[in-house]
């Protein structure tokens, strides 16, 4: 079958998003196995998993800027490019420094492909760009089924370092792809100059701010001052430049519309809270005894139920309003961590923890197509990219906060009963009941901690959000 340049622009655009989405999580339920192989401990860990999420937080909205001023099919292009180059040395990788690195420049990566993939599909599709992004919504999010069994199996039957090679055929697919595509018309490089002061401030807040949450618990928070103070200076700084700047990367004055600001407040809230239960979950089944492809398999039903309802939710939020779905989600969804918390062992695993994963499903089903739309909705159509920009930033930013903050806390715990600090939080083969008990508690209060920050969320959906669409800029 012969396809169009239209139909070869949505394929390519699909199956790299798909790519980026699949690095993302694939490597969850791989991580204590690499851990194992590369002698880390759960600080490197989290850093495999946060280095990614960093990097395309930072730079969500440079990858975005890049491709209005030289063309999002080159940009989008460029992206996968370096993203199989950096699943190779992934896959190459013979210590845990070098992994971390490599998934950075996978991160890098893919912030271009993301940010690229929609406004090149809009670009494409003109007036049929619903229709268009709703397919690419559709086979993006098969993608998140068969990540956490794509992992879970490569790590069991092959190796851990298959989960990066497998990406090179198929980003050699989507570069022939995307050669056939159709060639969008980059704008004039005057309208939207880069912000590269921006740019470079908010990755440096982040970074620093990110090391001092991950590496304290080992390192020391006294010492470990530092890092804190200069992210926080660095991100204050941001927003100085950002006020200033005539054409800012982000401009300020979005968030004088109330939907605008709560449902991003919500975003960073409730992400941070759904990426905590997904990694130290993910881990907390295989400390129980699962292999990494059952602990994989235990979440898909999440991921079936986000795809079969999450478009109905979607629908009904335009009718009734947005509130009551942004409340209830969030409090199923931190109800579900709560009863993750109480598993104890193997056994409650398929008693408690289905019940959990059913509750937990549900809720983010009803919040994921809401919590978006209000955040494009509550401003003009001219700034929509833009509102789509910060909306994912946040909610990469809340994931990595949420999990070194998460991770602190497990350690502080965990070393708090223990006193040999060679010891690893959650460690796969923990015989001794001294640790199994100090890895326990150190996860249940990590989930109590999620599980807060999910019903914080449900409280700025109840008194932040409003029904009525309001817009206090001016098209």
């Amino acid at each position: 079958m012969v396809l169009s340049k239209k139909q070869y622009t949505l394929a390519a655009t699909a199956l790299g998003s798909s790519l980026a989405f699949i690095d993302a999580t694939a490597v969850i339920v791989a991580l204590p196995t690499m851990q194992k192989a590369l002698h880390l401990g759960l600080t490197g860990e989290q850093w495999i998993f946060v280095s990614y999420s960093l990097a395309l937080a930072a730079l969500y909205l440079v990858g975005g800027a890049l491709g209005d001023r030289y063309g999002h099919r080159k940009i989008f292009s460029r992206g996968i490019a370096g993203f199989a180059l950096a699943s190779a040395l992934a896959g190459l990788a013979p210590s845990g420094a070098w992994l971390i690195l490599a998934r950075v420049l996978q991160g890098i990566s893919g912030a271009f492909v993301t940010t690229n993939s929609l406004a090149w599909l809009r670009s494409v599709y003109g007036d049929e760009a619903g229709k268009a992004v709703g397919l690419w919504t559709s086979l993006t999010g098969v993608s998140t089924i068969i990540a956490p069994p794509l992992g879970g199996a490569l790590t069991q039957w092959l190796s851990w370092r298959w989960i990066f090679y497998i990406n090179l055929p198929l980003t050699a697919l989507v570069l022939y792809w995307a050669t056939r595509g159709v060639e969008d018309e980059p704008r004039d490089v005057k309208e939207r100059p880069l912000d590269i002061p921006g740019s470079a401030l908010i990755a440096i807040g982040l970074s620093f701010l990110t090391f001092f949450l991950v590496q304290g618990p080992k390192t020391g928070f006294g010492q470990l001052w530092w890092a804190a103070a200069l992210g926080v200076l660095a991100l204050a700084a941001f927003l100085v430049v950002e006020y200033k700047k005539r054409h800012p990367m982000l401009p300020l004055v979005l968030f004088k519309t109330r939907n605008f600001s709560a449902a991003n407040l919500e975003t960073f809230m409730i992400y941070g809270a759904l990426y905590g239960v997904f990694v130290f979950f993910t881990l907390y089944l295989q400390f129980l005894g699962l292999s990494p492809l059952t602990s994989s398999l235990f979440l898909i039903p999440t991921s079936v139920i986000l795809i079969a309802l999450a478009a109905y939710f979607g629908a009904l939020s335009d009718r009734r309003g947005p509130r009551l779905f942004l409340t209830i989600g969030p409090v199923l969804i931190g109800t579900g961590a709560l009863m993750f918390s109480l598993i104890s062992d193997k056994s409650q695993v398929w008693t408690i923890g289905s019940v959990g994963v059913a509750v937990f499903s549900f809720g983010l089903a009803m919040l994921v197509a809401p919590i978006t739309t209000v955040a494009l909705k509550s401003v003009s159509a001219k700034y929509a990219g833009i509102a789509s920009g910060v909306n994912n930033t946040l909610s990469r930013i809340g994931s990595l906060t949420t999990i070194a903050l998460a991770g602190m806390i497990i350690s502080v715990i965990f070393f708090s009963q223990i006193s040999n600090k060679n010891e690893v939080p959650l460690g796969l083969h923990q015989n001794s009941p001294a640790l199994r008990q100090a890895s326990h508690h150190g996860y249940q209060v990590g989930m109590w901690v999620v599980s807060g920050l999910a019903f914080a969320a449900a409280a700025v959906g109840w008194f932040g959000i409003t029904n009525q669409q309001t817009r206090n800029i001016k098209d």
